[in-house]
């Protein structure tokens, strides 16, 4: 007999939809087979299939099986696939007998039956919606993820025999309905930019960061408060809103990070990535082309500490989703592509032993090292940094008379009422923040007046800015403004967005 049921294929983030088909001959020698480009974690499917229904008492493998993944054109792989080839197995052996047409089914199973939870549930169930299925039947584990979407019964079971029941008819169960308020997390912030004493350039550098999401690197001296103000930025951004939520949950659902928290991304992601990792591991890729840090980093912050000790090669590949803010990842048998929308935020010393330009100690390096160390920053990824600080160590006397720092609620009100004003500038633009202004819209949205231009014009001839650099500025600026809740760019604004640029003045 003959049987489909549907599923789907990940291609990044965005499913496909996949039917697998099942028929069961009554005459031949018994086999197994599964075609329509089945990879490694498919073909080994079989053998969990076939345990999982010999333990429930069906033994419908004496004779010849195909198992077809239609369309046959693109290859298919994940543990996913489990549940739909053993249902449609049940429904062409006679065992089921319902009409599943409707019904979009996702599950790993163990081999005494158990089903397992998979990652890409988000996106599934999303994509099930909009493809009209009125029903997600999906491991237990994965039902508050998906259970956020409205407009679709989300059914979560805990193993293969209650999939049968509830198939047949013979189980009741009842579909998971999750407010997603309920799953945002009402804990406090352990971070508290009140925590940080003194360093008041540094942290309004940081609030002009947030406020138009502008990419952002600390220079100084080790223990000077760089990584515990970095660690403190997501504090003060504004609250994710639902479609960030989704959009970010979705990301991290394909990179299997949420089958363990069994909930969403409430908070903006904050990636921080070892300084030995990869080029793959940063950008994406491997053999099955996840999502790497930067889409992690999808909505919130990446953070590189000691970021010169990451490999060159490493930081240059951070230029293109820096500009584009999506990834391309290629590979010999498919092109995903994964958003990358991030605020990248850098750390660092300002010479391999950290003391180069310090009142308290001093450098031991040589000048060769000192260049070969600060050779890794290269000139267009420095173009590509908004804002650039450097950060003074605080003498620890000092240091105990210091009152606690504005808290970060404090900071993030302005943020906010500054976001809302690029929110209703942009919102027929397309975009959301003052640092995805194209040139078209830096030229609308950031004029000057005579004053200012002339300002600009010094500030390019003494320091050589490139045409990217002098976007920046303006960008900045306009970032400026609109904390000060100003309509125009002042020459004070410009000032302070100029001072932001200090890898462009032969520091470093």
């Amino acid at each position: 007999m003959f049987a489909k049921v549907n599923t789907a294929h990940l291609e990044g983030i965005e499913p496909v939809l996949v039917e697998v088909e099942a028929n069961i001959s009554s005459m031949g020698l018994p086999s197994f087979s599964v075609v329509g480009l089945a990879e490694t974690s498919i073909k080994e499917s079989k053998e969990r299939v076939k345990s999982a229904l010999k333990n429930f008492g069906f033994n419908i493998f004496a004779k010849p099986i195909i198992i077809n993944l239609a369309p046959a054109d693109f290859k298919k792989e994940g543990t996913h696939y489990d549940l739909p080839i053993a249902v449609v197995l049940l429904l062409a052996a006679g065992y089921l007998n319902a009409n599943v047409d409707d019904t979009f089914f996702i599950g790993e199973l163990s081999l005494d039956g158990k089903i397992r939870g998979v990652r890409g549930v988000l996106p599934f169930t999303i994509f099930a919606k909009e493809m009209g299925f009125k029903r997600v039947i999906l491991p237990e584990e994965n039902i508050n993820e998906a259970g956020i979407i409205d407009g679709i019964d989300i059914l979560g079971f805990k193993s293969l025999d209650e999939v049968i029941g509830y198939v047949n008819g013979e189980v009741k169960k009842e579909p998971v309905k999750i407010d997603i308020n309920e799953l945002l997390s009402d804990e406090e912030e352990h971070l508290d930019f009140s925590d940080v004493k003194g360093q008041f350039a540094v942290k309004r550098a940081a609030e002009i960061a947030a406020s138009g999401m502008h990419n952002f690197i600390m220079i100084g001296s080790p223990g000077s408060g760089k990584s515990m103000i970095a660690k403190r930025i997501p504090t003060i951004m504004p609250s994710m809103t639902i479609d960030e939520i989704i959009e970010t949950t979705k990301i991290h659902s394909v990179a299997g990070r949420l089958l363990k928290k069994n909930g969403i991304v409430s908070k903006r992601p904050f990636i921080a990535p070892h300084h030995t990792a990869s080029d793959v591991s940063i950008i994406g890729g491997g053999r099955d082309a996840k999502p790497g840090a930067v889409s992690l980093a999808h909505n919130g912050i990446l953070f590189c500490d000691e970021v010169l000790e990451f490999k060159k090669s490493v930081l240059e590949v951070l230029r293109q989703p820096l500009e584009d803010r999506v990834v391309t990842v290629s590979r010999a048998n498919r092109t995903v592509v994964y958003p990358a929308n991030f605020m990248f935020v850098a750390a660092c010393n300002p010479c391999p032993c950290g003391y180069l330009g310090d009142s308290k100690r001093e450098c031991v390096c040589t000048q060769a090292q000192i260049q070969r160390y600060r050779a890794k920053l290269s000139g267009p990824l420095m173009d590509r940094i908004d804002i650039q600080v450097q950060v003074s160590s605080i003498d620890i006397k000092e240091l105990s008379k210091l009152q606690p720092g504005e808290s970060s609620a404090s900071i993030r009100e302005r943020v906010e009422a500054a976001r809302k004003i690029q929110q209703e500038r942009f919102k027929e633009e397309g975009i959301l923040y003052n640092s995805q202004m194209s040139e078209k819209l830096i030229r609308k949205y950031c004029k000057l007046d005579s004053e200012s231009i002339k300002l600009m014009e010094q500030a390019v001839t003494k320091m050589g800015l490139s045409a990217r650099a002098y976007s920046k500025i303006l960008k900045v600026a306009r970032t400026i403004a609109d904390l000060e809740n100003s309509e125009n760019i002042s020459s004070k604004h410009l000032l302070e967005a100029i001072q932001y640029r200090i890898l462009d003045k032969d520091y470093f």
